[in-house]
């Protein structure tokens, strides 16, 4: 294959995949302000507001994870033309994210009492537990506003989502204002006022997407006939068979990360707080990838429904070299930037606490020029990971994801962090061996399926 047969896809990828980055981008800023508001009051704050956020996270990766089944199933009825398929999936896959939102809920609720058993600092689980009690309730709007937007992202239908995560965050925003420090007629509720504010707008975009799509001509006619009780056991099963790896896969990435975190606060409060600022700004540039990934998700999906697969393994490839070139650039402005970035979420003029907010600034420069590293490996293993769901092919990456991060990673994340000076630093060395792991394996699982289809379409 020549270069341009990849960069001639670069447009139709790009064209698909910025509304669902910047939607995404939508999800992270919620957090990336919370921390930074949060950061404002103190590291004791950040590192409470990390502790309580972990929880949230792996709940939010297996309601996540388990969500983007609907995409390749609807992306390949589309591809089919049928109509009566797609509507059939969006509406078991919206009742089966609405039961998940509320069982994730419940079991972050009654797991709180696991927080003070975690060897983390007193002070930081007494200011964590209200603030999980009210952070983990916004899951479930959430989770069910993943079941209406990977239907649309199966569709290709990826602006209403976008708009739906801006609107969010305006409406975050405002309330972090208004409810963290008490301005106008609001009461003074520190940190649990940004909590409160995710609460809220998560519901508002819940509803803004809902009477969105509902408005949409071209989507009238997949909310017609719906009813909690036509659930057929042979759709459940399918979108369970896909959802459920899909949602482990996410979350053996997603409990490394807050292994990290609680490993981070066993080192003490300025780790933690440290890890979490290079931890949103990874983050923050992953959501751009990601984004590629649901694209190849689609893209993959809508060829594999057509048949097509030797255009759908150019595309596939053309995704992957995006990645790369968005995750380099990335990199290059950790690389020169990482001094500075971590005052974004430091209070610099409170002076009683001006040395550990050092301290925290200090580690997490280390930390970010680690995330430079690692912003190819992350990219590439997002990117494919979105291709191999789109070929529907989940079991045999989530083994792959389990060995790379737990077998792999998180060893090396404890070995280094806990028993070496390397510290913090270590910790996040095992998150780049992780990634790397995941990339490379995931990458060879790729070439192998789309290499077997076309061989077999070729006999064919």
């Amino acid at each position: 294959m020549r270069w341009s047969d990849y960069t001639k896809e670069f447009s139709a990828n790009l064209k698909l995949a910025y509304p669902i980055i910047l939607g995404m981008l939508g999800h992270t800023l919620v957090s990336i302000i919370d921390n930074v508001m949060v950061g404002k009051l103190g590291p004791t704050e950040l590192a409470a507001a990390s502790l309580a956020n972990s929880f949230v996270f792996i709940a939010m990766s297996i309601g996540l994870g388990f969500s983007t089944a609907i995409t390749p199933l609807v992306a390949e009825a589309d591809g089919e033309k049928n109509v009566d398929k797609e509507r059939t999936i969006f509406h078991h896959g919206l009742i089966l994210c609405t039961i998940l939102g509320i069982s994730l809920f419940l079991i972050i609720y009654f797991s709180k009492p696991l927080i003070s058993l975690m060897g983390q600092p007193e002070d930081v689980v007494t200011l964590a537990k209200p603030f999980l009690d009210i952070v983990a309730f916004s899951l479930i709007p959430l989770i069910i506003f993943q079941g209406y937007k990977q239907f649309a992202d199966g569709k290709s239908e990826t602006k209403v989502a976008m708009w739906a995560n801006l609107l969010c965050n305006v409406v975050h925003f405002f309330l972090n204002v208004v409810l963290i420090y008490g301005l106008w007629f609001f009461p003074k509720l520190g940190m649990l006022g940004a909590a409160y504010g995710t609460v809220i707008s998560r519901f508002v975009m819940l509803i803004y997407i809902h009477y969105s799509l509902i408005h949409k001509e071209r989507f009238k006619t997949y909310f017609e006939g719906f009813s909690f009780r036509e659930l057929q056991k042979d759709i459940v099963k399918k979108i369970v068979n896909l959802g459920l790896p899909s949602s482990m896969q996410m979350f053996f990435e997603v409990a490394l990360f807050t292994g990290a975190i609680w490993l981070s606060g066993r080192i003490g409060t300025t780790a933690q707080a440290a890890n979490q600022i290079a931890l949103s700004l990874a983050t923050f540039t992953f959501m751009f990838v990601s984004g590629l990934g649901v694209a190849a998700m689609v893209r993959v999906g809508n060829y594999k429904g057509a048949q097509d697969f030797k255009l759908l393994r150019t595309v596939a490839r053309s995704l992957f070299l995006l990645a790369i070139i968005i995750q380099g650039i990335f990199a290059f402005i950790f690389v020169v930037l990482h001094p500075y970035l971590p005052e974004l979420f430091m209070n610099a003029e409170n002076v009683a606490q001006l040395a550990d907010s050092s301290e925290v600034i200090s580690i997490a420069a280390h930390l970010i020029i680690i995330a430079a590293i690692f912003q190819i490996s992350d990219g590439i293993q997002v990117v494919v990971l979105g291709a191999l769901r789109g070929l529907q092919d989940v079991k045999i990456p989530m083994y792959i994801t389990f060995i790379a991060y737990w077998l792999i990673g998180f060893p090396i994340s404890i070995y280094l962090g806990l028993y070496t000076d390397l510290k913090a630093i270590g910790i996040w060395i095992g998150l780049l061996s992780g990634l790397t792991a995941a990339a490379l394996f995931l990458y060879l699982r790729f070439n192998h399926l789309s290499n077997k289809l076309i061989i077999e379409r070729l006999k064919d």
